[in-house]
């Protein structure tokens, strides 16, 4: 099941640094293909932190993303959670 969604970043220093760090590890820990990008361009590997902070997006940016696989939806909904919430208060513990 393919599902797409595009978010607001919220992170001051938009996506790089701790927030791409977690995004990125949030796409390696769920059984899905996920793609990000600009809404009117292209897509590039969201697994790849060296293509997510290529991507040049900053606070208030849009971002698309695409996600395939079973955990889909569940990844979708945990980097929206990372895209939305400002880094100051970003928890990347895992517990």
């Amino acid at each position: 099941m393919t599902v797409e969604r595009t978010v607001t970043i919220v992170p001051e220093a938009g996506l790089h640094a701790r927030p791409a760090s977690a995004f990125v590890q949030t796409v390696n820990d769920h059984e899905a293909e996920v793609s990000a990008g600009r809404p009117d361009g292209d897509l590039v590997q969201a697994a790849s932190m060296i293509a997510v902070t290529s991507l040049g997006v900053g606070q208030g940016d849009d971002i698309k993303l695409v996600a395939d696989g079973p955990d889909a939806e569940a990844v979708l909904d945990e980097l929206e959670r990372i895209l939305t919430t400002p880094e100051a208060e970003l928890n990347t513990d895992d517990g």
